[in-house]
């Protein structure tokens, strides 16, 4: 027969932490309320640096270009699977290179972590592809000035790369989010694309300074359709949280009162078969 002190006790537990969970629920919706209306702000901004790599008609000849990987997760968990997607997506495509190349033909692909979350996942299965890690994200709402900070780090990090992609959640709704990626490319790839070298008025200066600043409004963008789809998820995941501790205080709520009643039927029989015996 269960013990009654150790269901107490786990009826206690699970009571407690649906408390937890419903708290962070309401904190999570506050914040996913704001996160959404700055999403709103933004996306013109990565609209518009998408629309003129779409315009460039941007390509690499190269057979073997460098490439970067720019994961866009945060410190934070308990929000379901929205970070492990983008690390299992670039994970795919670095196992589908091995496959058709061999272990060497991932040496031309590096990987910057931006979060804890990124961070632990490719340092046990791709520890040498690590380039950078960026931590404190996820916290507070991204700004622009944090996505400055990541594209300085991008262009000062003495990798030069080819080609790269930005991974991020795109947020769809409350309840959908979409694992996506925005390519970006290196300044003399923009240069020595056709379409862009019809601008006489063009110079290497101008093209560094608006690559400097397209590549941090791409990744503002990137990082504000993350955190509101990283609040929704978390809202989603405490409210199912929830759900599933009042399934179990039910549970062990009868689980207690059938214990209880057995226990005081026993000392019952005992009492009355004492007296009987007197």
């Amino acid at each position: 027969m269960p013990n009654l002190k150790l269901i107490a006790m786990r009826l206690k537990s699970v009571t407690n932490i649906q408390k937890i969970t419903q708290s962070m629920k309401m904190v999570s919706a506050a914040k996913f309320a704001k996160a959404e209306r700055d999403l709103k702000a933004a996306r013109p901004l990565g609209i518009a640096a998408q629309q003129f790599y779409k315009s460039a008609d941007i390509q690499s000849d190269k057979e073997q270009p460098k490439e970067i990987f720019v994961a866009l997760t945060s410190d934070r968990g308990l929000a379901g699977a929205v970070h492990s997607n983008i690390n299992k997506n670039i994970r795919a495509q670095l196992e589908a290179k091995i496959a058709a190349g061999g272990p060497s033909a991932i040496d031309n692909c590096k990987i910057i972590c931006v979060g804890d979350k990124s961070r632990a996942f490719f340092s046990r299965f791709f520890p040498k592809q690590i380039l950078m890690v960026g931590n404190e994200i996820g916290r507070l709402p991204p700004t622009f000035n944090d996505a400055s900070k990541v594209a300085n780090a991008i262009l000062s990090s003495g990798y030069d790369y080819d080609t790269g992609k930005l991974l991020f959640n795109y947020y769809k709704s409350v309840v959908s989010n979409e694992t996506t990626e925005l390519p970006i490319y290196s300044q003399e790839l923009v240069l020595s694309s056709e379409n862009v070298s019809v601008y006489d008025s063009l110079d290497a200066d101008v093209v560094q300074s608006y690559m400097e600043y397209s590549l941090a409004s791409l990744i503002y963008y990137c990082m504000k359709e993350g955190a509101t789809s990283e609040q929704s998820s978390r809202m989603s995941a405490m409210d199912n949280s929830s759900k599933n501790a009042g399934e179990m205080i039910d549970k062990l709520t009868i689980t207690f009162n059938r214990t209880r009643q057995a226990v005081i039927t026993g000392e019952l029989i005992e009492i009355i078969s004492g007296a009987a015996a007197l």
